[in-house]
């Protein structure tokens, strides 16, 4: 879950919706600067699915009772975060292959890259444990779709390593329009068709729940992208955990946007 706090309350957005947002991102993805991606259609749909472990979580999620607020995604323990990637790729597969695999990929990722788990003996091992699963699965995936006519030129490393690398662009820029923009945000090391380069977020203008964001260098296809997803709004704390839940459930949505041009 993503916090967006408003002078109205705290908008709270599920992980699912997020990657939603993800999703979009991708399908209007790519120009001459920024190059293109196959398959894409897979990989739009990795980046749409790619919190599908989150779904039942989602369904009741828990009371941070420092905070009076559901917990956030970054509150969660190892072993709770564990739990959710752990069940991802089985969720994704009857989407297909490919997509499972990417998903499977963005959650060692995330391991790879935030190590703050490496801290604990007993998380390390749960973290282990899991990457050593991720990437038997990763590794029989990948041969699997080597013997496959259509999808043999896309288990290429450097193929797979840039769709990876892209669900985590697409991750990161929707957690920052999703979580509450004030200061200029910088996202590096997005691949173009001759390196990589970094891409700066500036809010230009909030009115209610839409956003108006600049975008430089623009890395998508068209020159306006008008991005749609829902929040609940809480107006409250809560310390019981039942509560909050029942009011998450309630007449509580809030339909937000936001639009991305060009700087």
């Amino acid at each position: 879950m993503l916090h967006r706090l408003t002078k109205q309350g705290l908008i709270c957005i599920t992980q699912p919706n997020h990657a939603w947002v993800a999703g979009q991102l991708a399908q209007v993805w790519g120009n001459e600067r920024f190059g293109e991606f196959a398959p894409k259609k897979e990989v739009c749909l990795a980046a749409q699915l790619h919190d599908i472990g989150w779904l039942f979580w989602e369904q009741a999620p828990t009371l941070n009772p420092q905070t009076g607020y559901p917990n956030n995604f970054m509150e969660l323990s190892t072993p709770e975060h564990i739990n959710i990637w752990s069940g991802a790729r089985q969720l994704a597969l009857p989407w297909g292959r490919y997509v499972a695999l990417l998903i499977s990929l963005h959650g060692t990722s995330l391991y790879e890259r935030f190590t703050s788990w490496q801290n604990s003996p007993t998380s390390s091992q749960i973290v282990q444990n899991f990457l050593e699963r991720e990437y038997a699965f990763q590794e029989q995936v990948i041969a699997f779709l080597k013997n496959d006519e259509y999808y043999a030129p896309y288990t290429k490393p450097e193929v797979v390593e840039r769709n990876r690398k892209l669900v985590a662009i697409w991750d990161a820029l929707s957690i920052i329009l999703c979580q509450e923009l004030t200061n200029d945000a910088y996202l590096s090391g997005i691949p173009t068709i001759d390196g990589e380069t970094t891409v700066k977020l500036t809010l230009k203008d909030v009115k209610d729940n839409h956003y108006q964001v600049a975008v430089s260098p623009c890395p998508f296809q068209v020159s306006e992208v008008e991005l749609v997803y829902e929040g609940r709004l809480l107006q409250e704390t809560f310390s019981d955990e039942k509560a909050m839940r029942e009011a998450l459930m309630g007449d509580c949505a809030v339909t937000l946007s936001t639009t991305l041009q060009p700087e």
